[in-house]
């Protein structure tokens, strides 16, 4: 049990839990499509995950996520990185992933999946 007082067993435990919620979105991606998506190397100023071609992911395994801080921060390092159009893919523990993304981009996804059936 993490005790509360200590915060370099907090920051591990998160990064931990970051860290297992990316190779858990990892291998559903690989696994469905076939793709070669790897987590990112943080020095290097990579994604939470690369590969996914014309995609930014941010990857959050969190309890309370602040989905608003969490698409910003997407669309901040999309900008930043120009790796495609930011989303945000997420989890609480025990649920189902879910992917948020600003209706504007929405938009322009499906109409390219509609556009091109």
């Amino acid at each position: 049990m993490i005790k509360q007082g200590d915060p370099k067993k907090r920051g591990k435990a998160s990064r931990n839990k970051g860290k297992s919620g990316e190779l858990e979105l990892m291998h559903i991606l690989n696994e469905t499509w076939g793709l070669n998506v790897r987590r990112g190397h943080v020095f290097d100023h990579e994604s939470d995950l690369v590969g996914l071609t014309g995609v930014h992911p941010e990857v959050k395994r969190q309890e309370h996520l602040n989905v608003y801080a969490a698409v910003d921060q997407a669309h901040t390092e999309a900008k930043k990185r120009q790796d495609g159009v930011p989303a945000v893919f997420h989890r609480r523990d025990r649920g189902e992933w879910l992917v948020t993304m600003s209706l504007d981009d929405w938009i322009d996804f499906y109409g390219a999946w509609k556009d091109g059936r």
